[in-house]
């Protein structure tokens, strides 16, 4: 039988999808690359994916598992002709409130989560700007983080396990309801692992209790030195925020003529930050950081009068990415990480890469943690307009690794980062990754020649990749 015949006898053909438009839908995430897909398969269950793990492996088709499609370097994109294990029919949740923690299926709404227990007073801390539409399971791949993860922690820190199906579509449990337990920490393996070692169906996460008081201060600047100082000062007298966000003049204006959140556009760079926790730190915490932000020469500032103001702040910035769409037709962006002391002189270097390749470029970054997402609008459809773009951004990469910081915050490597790894490490450190990955999946099956640049070992970059009777 064929691959095509076999999954319809395992999912029914109203879950097998092959026809030239489905497939092509399915070519490509939130970036920039397209690969080609042979069948989208929409499982249900654990036994589902593994049964479609068999019967792609019985054909050496390679497998890439796919969330809602938001991520932004590639990862849901074939690098080969692939069966996309689309897991967003994988939506049971079941809360434990007694223990704060939930199972979730992969293909749970990152919001929907928060949403659902927000009476109870919980929430899913990790909040991805994306958090409406991305699932689980991807923050769950590509350790994915958020404004709010600066004091609670990206994905990671909210995972206590997770069921994969691995490369012989055996199901597997890594880790447990304890939070710390003996032997190797395979779950922290997998978070992060960007479908590499196996296709997550179920994850246990943490539920953080809703803060008793909010304070989210709005501050102006007329030049971002003056923006990151406030951030960095913060910080550096003893308060560690819920969430300090930056955005540059650019998309300031882009972001208020979008969604009219209420920020100033005449403002060189404009600072959100918002603390959480008991009353009496939070009003102490908000004097702080409205003292910090008139020691570096606010221009305007601002506390949300109630949850109302405080949601609209959000949107605006939440709201970031879809602004640029004004702009032009298509962006591209690296969320590259510095040292918080050197944002400063890493913005500024940004800034001269953008202006010399003469492209269009606007900033809103995670100023607490050092995560930037410089963003540059622009129009595929000109020619060598991509090639620009790559080149200017491969500069921001380096810079950044220069400045002692790292390729990916949050959104992980997948295509569009994969030859920039040899920029952070070595041979090596190269080597014991591909290793790794070969442990769970000697053939390369899964999501193949994704984060791991040719030449770090054999896994799946230097022999072919298997290919079989697709049709």
């Amino acid at each position: 039988m064929t691959l095509i015949g076999d999954l319809v006898e395992i999912l029914g053909p109203d879950r097998v999808l092959s026809e030239p438009l489905e497939r092509y839908l399915y070519g490509t995430d939130g970036g920039v690359a397209r690969g080609e897909v042979i069948v989208v398969v929409l499982p249900e269950t654990a036994g589902e994916v593994s049964d479609v793990v068999k019967a792609a492996k019985r054909h050496g088709s390679p497998i890439v598992p796919r969330g809602a499609g938001t991520g932004l370097a590639g990862g849901a994109a074939p690098a080969v002709p692939s069966v996309v294990v689309s897991l967003t029919n994988m939506k049971d949740i079941e809360i434990d409130l007694g223990n704060r923690t939930a199972w979730v299926g992969p293909g749970v709404i990152n919001l929907d989560l928060s949403k659902l227990t927000r009476s109870s007073g919980f929430h899913f801390a990790p909040d991805p700007s994306s958090q409406s539409a991305c699932t689980i399971g991807g923050n769950v791949a590509n350790n994915s983080g958020g404004p709010h993860c600066l004091a609670e922690g990206t994905t990671t820190s909210h995972v206590l396990a997770v069921e994969i199906v691995t490369a012989d579509g055996e199901i597997v449990l890594l880790g447990g309801p304890a939070p710390d337990p003996i032997g190797l920490d395979l779950r922290s393996v997998v978070v992060g692992s960007e479908g590499l070692l196996g296709i997550i169906t179920r994850a246990l996460v943490k539920l953080t209790p809703n803060p008793l008081a909010v304070r989210t201060i709005l501050a102006g600047f007329a030049t971002m030195e003056d923006a990151v100082a406030t951030s960095s000062g913060i910080v550096a007298r003893g308060v560690v925020p819920a969430a300090l966000e930056i955005m540059d003049q650019k998309m300031t204006r882009a972001v208020e003529n979008f969604v009219g959140a209420g920020f100033p556009i005449d403002a060189g760079a404009i600072l959100l930050a918002e603390v959480a926790g008991h009353p009496a730190a939070v009003e102490a915490e908000a004097r702080l950081v409205e003292q910090v932000a008139n020691e570096n020469h606010v221009t305007s500032l601002r506390v949300a009068a109630d949850e109302v103001e405080r949601a609209k702040l959000w949107l605006g910035r939440k709201s970031a990415f879809g602004a640029v769409a004004q702009l032009a037709p298509d962006y591209y962006l690296h969320d590259t990480v510095v040292p918080r002391t050197q944002l400063v002189a890493t913005m500024q270097k940004i800034y001269e890469i953008a202006e010399r390749h003469g492209v269009l470029m606007l900033n809103v970054f995670h100023a607490g943690d050092g995560n930037l997402h410089p963003l540059v609008a622009f129009d595929a459809s000109v020619e060598g307009q991509l090639d620009i773009v790559h080149a200017a951004m491969e500069e921001v990469a380096k810079v950044c690794i220069e400045a002692g910081g790292a390729l990916s915050g949050e959104h992980g490597i997948g295509l569009e980062k994969r030859d920039l790894m040899p920029l952070l490490y070595n041979e090596a450190d190269l080597d014991a990754q591909a290793r790794l990955r070969e442990a769970f999946d000697p053939d390369g099956l899964f999501n193949p020649q994704k984060v791991l640049p040719a030449g770090s070992r054999c896994a799946d970059l230097g022999r072919p990749i298997p290919t079989g009777a697709w049709l």
